[in-house]
């Protein structure tokens, strides 16, 4: 009868509970940071992807016009924009000028605001995106410089104004952090 009334041994002790619980909580210590960082990362991508399509678009423009475009930063900065949440993009010039007149617009909301400056002769723009994507109070800034000819000199910004004639980064061309902090941030 003794064997019938003693309860099985299988199962977890309180001890191997409090173990598993343990492991899972620091890996999750690990884990979470790299999740957001990784986050913050594929966010500033954005301004990246966006400042390459408007290229493309300028490009277009004076393959068919003979000219560039220049554009107002656009969305325009309200009480929580740039900031960590995405908005609208609005073309700030309005039907048929500036990003409406390149022919761009980003498909949804935004974390950048965009802006390009222009000018016909000699033929050079700069685009510049500028967002502060994680919320430290210091904008993330990208930027593309078109080179003058081969003077090693581009147009600076009008607005945006963080981008110099020396080019995103020092680099004509490219489109890249528009200082060497740019590029990199709390994340």
């Amino acid at each position: 009868m003794s064997k019938l009334i003693r309860k099985s041994n299988k199962g977890f002790t309180l001890i191997e509970l409090m173990i598993v619980v343990a492991i899972i909580g620091i890996l999750a210590a690990i884990a979470i940071p790299n999740f957001l960082r990784f986050q913050l990362k594929s966010k500033s991508s954005e301004g990246k992807v966006n400042i390459a399509a408007i290229r493309t678009a300028e490009e277009s423009y004076l393959a068919e016009f003979g000219t560039y475009v220049a554009a107002t930063v656009s969305p325009a900065a309200s009480a929580t924009f740039p900031g960590t949440q995405k908005e609208a993009f609005v073309n700030v010039d309005g039907v048929n000028l500036g990003f409406d007149q390149l022919g761009w617009a980003p498909e949804g909301q935004v974390f950048f605001q965009y802006e390009t400056a222009a000018q016909a002769a000699p033929a050079t723009y700069t685009i510049t995106a500028a967002a502060d994507i994680d919320g430290d109070g210091t904008s993330q800034v990208w930027g593309y410089v078109k080179e003058i000819g081969i003077t090693g000199a581009g147009l600076a910004p009008a607005s945006l104004g963080i981008c110099t004639t020396a080019g995103a980064n020092g680099l004509l061309t490219t489109v890249g952090p528009c200082a060497a902090a740019h590029g990199q941030s709390i994340f």
